[in-house]
């Protein structure tokens, strides 16, 4: 069962960075070079709904993943109960909400003039915390793609006396 989990916590943020690029490189971009502009927004609206979903579920999995590894790493002594792993999840976990449910309920009102911000300006911090979430997840998947028994590096500090 240890196994299966280390496994999971090492191929699972490889392929959310992979989901991520496809949807901010390849999928956005496409239906603006073919569909009228409400047509394309309502298609990417959709698509980043389902990205932030699937970003919130793949975040919390990791994070539960990697406060695993953490505990079991505190309990041989090895170092501390929050790992770096854990912060990178986290962030992740963040950038999604304040990305996602936070940001984009104000970008219909800012269209249609109200807030203290203008849709160009909300959609600049969207688009923010999607590349901040990005980079997240890319350097929790370097991370995790490192050598099987390598020891984390917060893992490696040994207790001052």
């Amino acid at each position: 069962m240890a196994t299966l989990l280390e496994r999971a916590r090492r191929i699972l943020p490889g392929l959310w960075a992979g989901w991520l690029l496809c949807v901010g490189l390849l999928a956005t971009p496409a239906p603006f070079a073919l569909l009228a502009g409400a047509e394309a927004g309502r298609v990417v609206a959709r698509m980043l709904a389902q990205e932030a979903y699937t970003s919130l579920a793949l975040g919390i999995v990791l994070l539960v993943l990697e406060r695993l590894v953490a505990r079991r790493a505190a309990v041989a002594g090895r170092g501390s109960q929050f790992s770096l792993g854990m912060a990178l999840a986290l962030g992740a976990v963040f950038c999604t909400v304040a990305g996602y449910f936070a940001v984009q309920p104000m970008l219909a009102g800012a269209r249609a003039g109200q807030g203290a911000l203008s849709f160009g300006q909300l959609h600049a911090v969207s688009a923010a915390f999607f590349v901040a979430k990005v980079g997240l997840v890319v350097a929790l998947a370097w991370r995790a793609a490192g050598p099987a028994g390598a020891v984390p590096v917060a893992a490696t500090r040994r207790p001052s006396s």
